[in-house]
């Protein structure tokens, strides 16, 4: 019998996917990174969509889920005015996307980057004589002008000046945000065709080549579309969108978490940074990580949960786990965490005081950072009980006794 899919694919027009950004339906969780793409990435991404040349799937994830709620963003460039509730989510193919959007769907200039990272806007065009005589490489051919459509030389003077529908039509300079937009592109084709009469045939010989070779490519370009059905898990998701995006950042339970509790109006990553900061104070504590400290409230909220269902009388080989890997972290409810970080806190400070007293001073005098882990969430059960003298014993021998193992271990 054949497991149930988590995901449907397809092909749709990239006009379409462009429209649905536009309109808001598509946008982006949170935890995806800016835009970040420079000028000489959108002319190629351009140049290969004109070819008919594959750009990549686009990954989409179905929202409506009630169990992950992201807080989501607008693709940058779209009018803030169009915010509303998306029906899908980027997973994979953003700056591709939204390189496409800005160049051929949006009125205003991408935003974008120059080769030494400065940031700049610009408009694309094709430059119609080139693509008719198809004697360079088609990245030559498509064109970036600054936002106001003027080019100049090193002193600051105009050599060149396209601002203008009849500026651009004379020089046969074609503006690639029109050609989506059946109206404009109609206009803009009537004025070129009827700059000069005594050319309107050779330049009618010229629109066919360039409607063959750049419109029509456009307009008919399909994106293959992978759609995740939106009951597909929290830590699928985590996992997916590692894989798909390999050349970035890995994405963290930490940043899940702060996409789905922003969703209700909490920002996870300003709480961790204010504690960060205090517990960080204990030089024991520099390398200390996000994921460090929500591991032990993910140890103490499923500790509850299964003292709980046995209290409760549920069987002890029916109740809940206690576990800190992320398939429990990802399942962390935002009371979970209201209800268990200052205790978390306070008990990673006093796991300092324990190794204090035992002349670990220093993040550097760790052995092993994960030994932090299970030490605070000893000491947050333990409560005051964590003070006697004989029960710091105790938990001093559990150190010594992890660290001996550990050297073994790796040494043997």
């Amino acid at each position: 019998m054949q497991g149930m899919s988590t995901y449907d694919s397809s092909k749709e027009s990239l006009a379409g996917i462009l429209k649905e950004i536009d309109d808001g339906k598509i946008q982006l969780p949170e935890f995806q990174r800016e835009w970040i793409w420079d000028d000489a990435h959108v002319g190629s991404l351009l140049a290969s969509v004109t070819l008919s040349y594959p750009i990549g799937a686009i990954m989409l994830l179905q929202a409506g889920n009630e169990e992950i709620i992201f807080k989501t963003r607008l693709i940058h460039g779209v009018d803030q005015e169009k915010s509303r509730k998306p029906e899908l989510l980027i997973l994979d193919g953003q700056q591709r996307r939204t390189a496409l959007f800005q160049a051929l769907f949006s009125p205003c200039p991408v935003e974008t980057k120059d080769i030494r990272g400065k940031e700049i806007k610009r408009h694309y065009h094709v430059v119609i004589d080139e693509v008719v005589s198809d004697t360079g490489d088609r990245e030559e051919v498509i064109i970036s002008l600054p936002e106001d459509r003027k080019r100049r030389n090193f002193r600051g003077e105009i050599i060149e000046d396209y601002s203008t529908l009849g500026l651009q039509c004379q020089a046969g300079i074609l503006p690639l945000d029109v050609v989506l937009d059946g109206a404009k592109l109609m206009e803009w084709q009537m004025r070129y065709l009827q700059i000069t009469p005594e050319e309107t045939q050779s330049r009618l010989k010229k629109w066919n080549i360039l409607n063959e070779k750049i419109l029509t490519p456009i307009n008919q370009y399909q994106v293959p579309v992978i759609q995740l059905k939106k009951g597909i898990p929290r830590e699928a998701i985590c996992q997916i969108f590692e894989k798909v995006n390999t050349g970035g950042v890995p994405l963290t339970v930490f940043e899940l978490l702060t996409a789905i509790f922003a969703a209700e109006g909490y920002s996870l990553r300003k709480d961790w940074d204010t504690r960060r900061k205090e517990l960080a104070k204990h030089l024991i504590f520099k390398n200390l990580q996000s994921g460090d400290f929500l591991q032990v409230i993910s140890l103490l909220s499923t500790r509850e949960k299964k003292m709980e269902a046995l209290n409760s009388g549920v069987r002890p080989d029916q109740v809940p786990g206690i576990s800190c890997k992320r398939r429990e972290i990802l399942k962390m409810k935002l009371q979970d965490y209201k209800t268990w970080a200052d205790i978390s806190q306070k008990a990673f400070i006093e796991t300092a005081k324990v190794l204090h007293q035992q002349n670990f001073f220093s993040s550097r005098d760790l052995p092993y950072r994960t030994q932090i882990v299970p030490l605070a969430a000893i000491i947050a059960v333990l409560g005051k009980d964590a003070e006697l003298d004989g029960v710091k014993k105790t938990i001093v021998a559990l150190v010594l006794v992890w660290n001996f193992w550990r050297i073994v271990w790796f040494r043997y």
